[in-house]
């Protein structure tokens, strides 16, 4: 999703995923190294794309560049060292970055408050300010990182973002996801607080779009 936000093609990041030479970075990188300008993709190191992100944000910064970067991370890579240190850094210089952590509630299969002392990934900045956002709410996200880009590129340094969302899903292939919790936790989820149905709930109450008006949209991307 975030690669072809930064402008690569769905056919491009299907191909990757499939590891076929029209991927994105000819099927070498699969879903954890695809890359395209702009986007830099995952790390073979538990959080340091956390530091490089605050690197990225540096090159502009000295470059004079009014861009904003986000480094992107979850839970579980949350209390990584380099992590903090790439607070201190973004802080101490002013730089112009978001830290973006996705709290999906699980780091692979072990719960978040197993793992962290403090599980308010927001506040873990101390001296950065901080947001919780409903990640399960594509409006609100939308308008924390419009907010948060302006903030950036206005100068006033770095924020930390605690995106609260949750995954369906195992972490990998291998994971069935359900070892380590409910299937009736992960139902609940699903029915309570899919982002997709939300917004879907939100353009029909606000009369953006109707039921059959969506059904066909729907349809369209399914063929």
């Amino acid at each position: 999703g975030f690669a072809m936000m930064r402008g690569a093609s769905v056919k491009s990041i299907i191909g990757e995923l499939l590891g076929r030479r029209e991927g994105i970075a000819y099927g070498k990188g699969g879903s954890m190294h695809m890359f395209t300008k702009g986007f830099y993709g995952g790390n073979g190191i538990v959080g340091a794309q956390v530091p490089v992100g605050a690197g990225l944000a540096f090159a502009d910064h000295y470059q004079g560049k009014k861009n904003v970067s986000i480094a992107l991370y979850g839970d579980g890579a949350s209390n990584q060292g380099q992590v903090f240190e790439a607070y201190n850094m973004a802080k101490l210089w002013n730089l112009p970055v978001i830290f973006a952590c996705e709290n999906n509630k699980y780091g692979m299969g072990t719960a978040a408050n197993r793992s962290s002392a403090i599980t308010e990934y927001y506040k873990r900045g101390q001296y950065i300010p901080g947001l919780k956002i409903n990640g399960m709410d594509v409006l609100a996200c939308k308008q924390a990182v419009a907010f948060g880009k302006q903030w950036a590129a206005e100068g006033k340094g770095p924020l930390v973002y605690e995106f609260v969302t949750y995954r369906y899903g195992g972490h990998s292939m291998s994971d069935p996801g359900t070892t380590y919790r409910t299937r009736e936790e992960i139902q609940r989820m699903r029915s309570t607080q899919d982002p997709i149905a939300g917004l879907k709930q939100k353009i029909l109450d606000w009369e953006v779009a109707t039921e059959s008006e969506l059904k066909s949209i729907d349809k369209q991307a399914r063929e």
